[in-house]
């Protein structure tokens, strides 16, 4: 932990408490289209996708038109909600600002579009003053492909090694992992424990507020 540099952060479910609003905005989408419906659990269970990729995943035999549609009306519901802004989970801005205040960059790797990260940083700008790079499933590949934190690597100079990851599901553990980066799971968002260990997490949090003591300790116990 001591060639750590740059801490990448997964928003939803990680930094941000959006579960609930994320499967309620897909629900109100699915019933506006008529589509069969799906539960709130197999929707958690893909948040961390690339909205594309989560649709085709609930529909593969839709029609991509009709995928287009129901992203149009997620979209719609999301903005209705309250403007579709969760708040951050408790510590998560105290935990970002010790990790500056030590001298690590951080960044953001996410499932959510340009446009939705923007808007929840617009709205977070004590989060977005403190980050320095990002990017979003819609210019890059989706996760689990490591594309994006590949790019991230490249626009600061660094090795795998020389980040971590912290994720709330498999899918950002296991981008990780490809390219032999490390990486951190919180418990706190939708995948089970479980599932995080199996794809390779080092360790396990209960939130991004413990990331800092957690790192003290590793590097403690690596010296």
């Amino acid at each position: 932990m001591d060639r750590i540099r740059l801490v990448i952060f997964d928003w939803d479910g990680t930094l941000a408490d959006s579960a609930a609003q994320i499967v309620g905005a897909m629900q109100r989408a699915i019933a506006a289209l008529e589509l069969p419906p799906r539960s709130d659990e197999s929707i958690r269970e893909l948040i961390g996708l690339g909205l594309v990729d989560a649709l085709q995943r609930l529909y593969p035999d839709a029609d991509v038109d009709y995928l287009r549609q129901l992203l149009d009306r997620y979209r719609a519901h999301w903005l209705a909600d309250g403007g579709g802004e969760a708040p951050l989970f408790a510590q998560g801005l105290d935990a970002l600002r010790a990790l500056h205040g030590e001298g690590l960059r951080l960044a953001i790797a996410t499932g959510k579009s340009r446009r939705g990260l923007d808007r929840s940083l617009a709205h977070h700008v004590d989060v977005r003053e403190l980050i320095v790079n990002s990017r979003t499933a819609d210019e890059t590949a989706s996760k689990p492909d490591p594309l994006m934190l590949r790019e991230l690597l490249i626009d600061e100079g660094l090795q795998p090694e020389q980040a971590l990851m912290v994720g709330d599901t498999e899918f950002d553990v296991a981008m990780a992992g490809a390219i032999g980066m490390p990486a951190i799971g919180v418990t706190c968002g939708v995948h089970a424990p479980q599932r995080l260990l199996g794809a390779g997490a080092r360790a396990l949090l209960e939130r991004v507020g413990d990331l800092p003591g957690w790192l003290a300790q590793a590097r403690t116990a690596s010296r």
